[in-house]
């Protein structure tokens, strides 16, 4: 259970296996590999928000990169079966299929994943073709109408000063009203190069009075 996950909410967080990026700050690199034997079983899950109806605002489905299952829509229908309102936690790598969740009105909240401006993508997930597909799906949220933050997590080992702020304004300029900015932990991915997180912190690069409509949280 979790008070932080759903800003407002007290929801349950379900993470899903797998997921298309590696990116150099990941915190859990333990469920990347989509092959890999799963921890609990989707009965097991539903059988916890039985006993947690009433209890509970809602559901965030996290990852990992939760839009890599195909089981996904059904997952949501069935919780959302038992009275609990949907979140979900995205990177953003297939538009379509967040497009195709957003349209059928099952998805309550976003918490989405802006990691770079789009043309340095690469230096967050290795992989080429990251920046268009998520700024296509930032895209996609805004035209839904559906409620979300845009979440930023700074790594000083590939983000400078002025990548931050071309960020905060590009999404600002888009209609983007909930940035969050969260400092990079120095395990799970960062632990490879943990040198570059001692004594770190977000103000290292950004002070807050420079970005007054952006929110900080640590992550």
């Amino acid at each position: 259970m979790s008070t932080v996950d759903w800003p407002g909410k007290l929801v349950a967080v379900v993470f899903l296996q797998g997921c298309p990026w590696r990116c150099t700050y990941c915190h859990n690199e333990a469920i990347l590999d989509p092959r890999a034997p799963g921890v609990m079983p989707w009965a097991d899950v539903m059988s916890f928000l039985q006993r947690r109806r009433g209890l509970l605002d809602g559901v965030v489905f996290s990852g990992g990169e939760p839009t890599i299952s195909l089981a996904l829509p059904r997952a949501i229908d069935q919780v959302r079966e038992l009275g609990f309102q949907v979140g979900l936690h995205t990177g953003g790598p297939w538009p379509r299929r967040l497009t195709a969740l957003l349209s059928q009105g099952v998805i309550d909240w976003v918490g989405l994943d802006i990691k770079h401006l789009p043309e340095k993508y690469r230096d967050v997930t290795g992989a080429a073709s990251s920046g268009a597909a998520a700024w296509k799906s930032l895209q996609a949220v805004l035209e839904s109408g559906v409620d979300f933050e845009a979440r930023t997590t700074v790594d000083p080992t590939v983000h400078t000063r002025d990548d931050v702020l071309e960020l905060a304004h590009r999404l600002r300029a888009l209609g983007v009203r909930k940035h969050v900015l969260q400092e990079a932990r120095p395990d799970g991915a960062a632990a490879h190069h943990a040198d570059a997180f001692l004594n770190w912190r977000l103000t290292d690069i950004v002070a807050p009075e420079e970005l007054p409509t952006v929110a900080r949280r640590a992550a």
